[in-house]
C-alpha cells in the first residue's frame, strides 16, 4: 500500500518514511504544499498523513482540494497545533484523525491500520474471484478455502489486479502500486512477480494482454 507523507521537517520526515517503510508501506515523501497537491492529482495513495503547517500550500489547502475532489482516501493530520479548537476544525474540515506532535511511532501506525480498516469497510472488506479471496486488511489469500502464502509484493500486485478484474493493468500501473520515488525497479521486476504469483495459485487466473499488460481471467 502506497502512503504520501507531507512533512516540511526533514528530521521527522526521514524518521517517520523510514518507520511506515518497516510497516510494509511504500512511502512518497513531499516538504512543500503545491508538491503534495501535483503528487495526489498524480497517483493513486491508500492514505494520507499531512503536516497543517506546510509552505507554498497549508494542509487545510490541500485537504480542501481532496474533499472537493469527492476523494475518500483515509487524510490523518500530524501536526503541533493541539488546542480544542484546532482539532475540532481539522476534522470539520474533512480530516478522517488528528495526530498531535511529538507522538508515538506504534500509535501513528495503529492509526494508519485503522483508518486504512475503515476505508476498505466502505467498499468492501474481502475481494473474490472465481474460487480466490483476498483480504486486504489481514494480508491473507485463500483458494478454495486453503490459505496461499505470498510475499508483501506479490500480495499488492493480485490485489490491485482483483479490485478491477476486467480492467487491463499495465506493467506501470502495477509498478506504481509498489513502490515509492527513487525506488530502484529491476526491468523485468513485474513479470518475475507475475511468475510467482502463478506458480502459488495456478497459471489459469492471470492472463498476459501482448503489448498492453494483465488482467484477472476465468475460465
Amino acid at each position: 500500500m502506497r502512503i504520501l507523507l507531507a512533512e516540511d521537517d526533514v528530521s521527522q520526515a526521514e524518521s517517520l518514511k523510514d518507520w511506515l517503510e518497516m510497516d510494509g508501506y511504500s512511502v512518497d515523501w513531499v516538504e512543500r504544499g503545491d508538491h503534495a497537491i501535483l503528487a495526489i492529482e498524480q497517483h493513486q495513495y491508500d492514505c494520507i498523513l499531512l503536516d497543517r503547517g506546510l509552505p507554498h500550500a497549508s494542509g487545510d489547502e490541500i485537504l480542501k482540494i481532496i474533499r472537493r475532489q469527492n476523494t475518500k482516501t483515509p487524510v490523518i493530520f500530524i501536526t503541533a497545533k493541539d488546542h480544542i479548537h484546532d482539532r475540532v476544525g481539522g476534522l470539520d474540515l474533512g480530516a478522517n484523525d488528528y495526530l498531535v506532535k511529538p507522538f508515538n511511532l506504534e500509535e501513528l501506525s495503529a492509526r494508519v491500520r485503522s483508518q486504512l480498516r475503515q476505508h476498505q469497510a466502505q467498499v468492501g472488506q474481502y475481494l473474490s474471484f472465481s474460487d480466490l479471496q483476498l483480504d486486504p486488511q489481514a494480508k491473507t489469500l485463500t483458494k478454495a478455502g486453503q490459505l496461499i502464502n505470498l510475499t508483501a509484493k506479490e500480495f499488492q500486485i493480485l490485489h490491485k489486479l482483483m479490485q478491477k478484474p476486467d480492467h487491463i493493468l499495465t506493467r506501470e500501473q502495477l509498478e506504481e502500486s509498489l513502490y515509492a520515488w527513487g525506488d530502484e525497479i529491476e526491468s523485468n521486476a513485474i513479470e518475475v512477480f507475475i511468475y510467482q504469483i502463478r506458480k502459488k495459485i495456478g497459471g489459469q487466473y492471470i492472463k498476459t494482454i501482448r503489448g498492453l499488460g494483465y488482467r484477472m481471467h476465468q475460465e
